[in-house]
């Protein structure tokens, strides 16, 4: 039987592959520049792998759990925000300048971000390795203050992917509702016969549902999760919790 939701494929989406770039590049600045004793490596390190590794798991859990997906895709944006503070922590605290928006070697940095893909989800056939070579020769410079400044805008981009991102998720959420409304509404369609054929005859087509006699938009099948009614289905509004209008099945 075919997954009600798809989940997983976060390898392909343009956030994890430019958290992953950042994640690699994070463990190499600390080797090279900060003291191996200064708790600021694990700090950094651990900020940077926990962007990669909460949007990999939102994109799993996404199978089952819209709510869950929305968290950990906002934790991995948390993350990579306290490591952006950190990079702009270090210039500013050795005395090195920070590249501005319109500074020559930002826009460069940006340009090899904007030629590679300008969507999260652009499923583009590049490896991972070409997208780092990309950026080797701000990566791999000799001064600290280039590699954390080429770190700093590569950040943002990621910040800005993971934004569309959470925008898109959220639509869907809004839209099509959570997974256990999708799998209630799949199971209602099936009792109904919506997914059942007679013989020589054409699938027979599901009811639609109503729309709300209150304010008129259209009407979600919802599960009672408390009091007496608990487990049992109904009809509320698509509109809550602006209107609680509600209808029996």
């Amino acid at each position: 039987m075919q997954k009600l939701r798809p989940s997983g494929g976060y390898r392909a989406l343009r956030s994890f592959r430019t958290a992953t770039i950042i994640y690699d590049a994070t463990v190499s600045f600390c080797e090279r520049f900060i003291d191996k004793r200064s708790r600021l490596v694990d700090q950094m390190v651990q900020a940077a792998r926990s962007g990669t590794n909460n949007i990999a798991e939102g994109s799993r859990a996404s199978a089952t759990s819209s709510q869950t997906e929305l968290r950990l895709v906002n934790v991995a944006r948390a993350s990579l925000d306290e490591l952006l503070l950190d990079y702009e922590d270090f210039l500013r605290q050795r005395g090195k300048q920070q590249w501005s928006k319109d500074d020559a070697a930002a826009k460069a940095v940006r340009a090899v971000g904007q030629k590679h893909a300008s969507h999260p989800t652009d499923r583009s056939d590049r490896t991972d390795q070409s997208d780092e070579k990309a950026y080797e020769a701000w990566l791999n410079n000799p001064d600290s203050a280039v590699v954390a400044n080429a770190l700093i805008c590569l950040i943002h981009q990621a910040n800005y992917l993971l934004d569309q991102q959470l925008a898109g998720l959220e639509r869907s959420f809004v839209n099509e509702g959570g997974y256990s409304e999708q799998l209630a509404a799949a199971r209602v369609k099936r009792r109904s016969g919506g997914l059942q054929r007679s013989e020589g005859a054409a699938p027979a087509a599901a009811k639609p549902l109503p729309a709300c006699r209150l304010c008129g938009k259209p009407m979600v099948l919802r599960t009672a999760k408390q009091g007496k009614n608990a487990g049992s289905q109904f009809l509320g509004c698509s509109g809550y919790p602006e209107c609680r209008g509600t209808a029996k099945v």
